[in-house]
């Protein structure tokens, strides 16, 4: 045994333990400030499903404070600099999520337009996913999905990279299936069964948004428009004015964001076509039959 090791022993330390570097504390991705708000942001969603068949207020509340802080958790990923692909998926979940529930209560509410909102809950998750998996296929595992470039596309170069338009795409989009479920509150025109029984004075009245029809809760599905809950909520009416004059207003934006989600769509199927013909081309097997 060298000298050198003994005093090593001595003091009760291993060799080489004065070079070696201390082990440093890895940073906790979960607990950043970004990602806590994305937590927030689905206890409130979760809040706003338990009231969504009873309580429209309360959960279009909640609903709309979950929406807004999509666009606040982006501004401190950017301050902090902690913006991590954890955060985007968790972001981009929570997105889908929410905006899925509120269109099978809207199809649940109305069964005669279930397909329409059927549609649009396939079109988002299929778009969505079609784009992301493109991203890291195409692009690399470190591509973020909103760099497109205006080569590809400019309409989703504009949409991912002017954050305005983003925000005002998607905050009015969520605007107008809130008010659309108000509406299923409110309105007899998109709910029949607000009217007042047959031969009521108030029923031509009522059909006018800004006057509610006052009617008695009923039990037990009586009505083939709604399920019970429904009923007992819709009981207590609120004025139909506002969510008419939201739904009207947002209703364009809506349909661009839909149509965004279509080109969205194309274009993620047509950049996977491209990867694979440069495969088959390198394996050669491009040859045509």
């Amino acid at each position: 045994m060298t000298a050198e090791r003994r005093t090593s022993q001595a003091n009760g330390k291993p060799v080489g333990s004065a070079t070696r570097p201390e082990a440093k504390k890895e940073e906790n991705i979960f607990l950043f400030v970004p990602n806590l708000i994305g937590y927030l942001r689905i206890v409130l969603a979760v809040g706003s499903l338990y009231f969504m068949p009873l309580h429209p207020r309360r959960c279009s509340f909640l609903y709309s404070v979950s929406c807004l802080l999509d666009a606040l958790d982006g501004m401190a990923a950017r301050k902090f600099s902690q913006s991590t692909r954890f955060g985007a998926v968790l972001d981009m979940i929570t997105d889908r999520c929410t905006t899925s529930c509120l269109l099978v209560f809207l199809a649940v509410a109305k069964p005669a337009y279930s397909a329409i909102f059927q549609g649009l809950i396939s079109l988002d998750f299929a778009s969505h996913y079609m784009h992301m998996y493109a991203t890291l296929v195409m692009g690399g595992q470190g591509e973020s999905h909103k760099n497109v470039s205006a080569s590809r596309s400019r309409i989703m170069n504009l949409y991912y990279t002017n954050k305005w338009v983003l925000f005002t795409c998607c905050a009015l989009n969520e605007l107008f299936f809130i008010a659309l479920y108000l509406l299923c509150f409110s309105s007899p025109i998109v709910t029949p069964a607000l009217l007042p029984p047959s031969g009521d004075a108030n029923i031509a009245s009522s059909m006018q948004p800004g006057s509610p029809a006052h009617i008695e809760p009923r039990l037990l599905f009586p009505s083939p428009f709604s399920a019970a809950a429904m009923e007992m909520a819709r009981a207590n009416k609120m004025d139909s004015t506002v969510p008419w004059i939201l739904t009207l207003g947002s209703a364009p934006i809506m349909l661009f964001k839909q149509w965004i989600n279509v080109v969205q769509l194309v274009k993620a199927s047509r950049w996977l076509a491209e990867g694979d013909r440069d495969e088959r081309k390198k394996a050669g097997l491009n040859k045509r039959r």
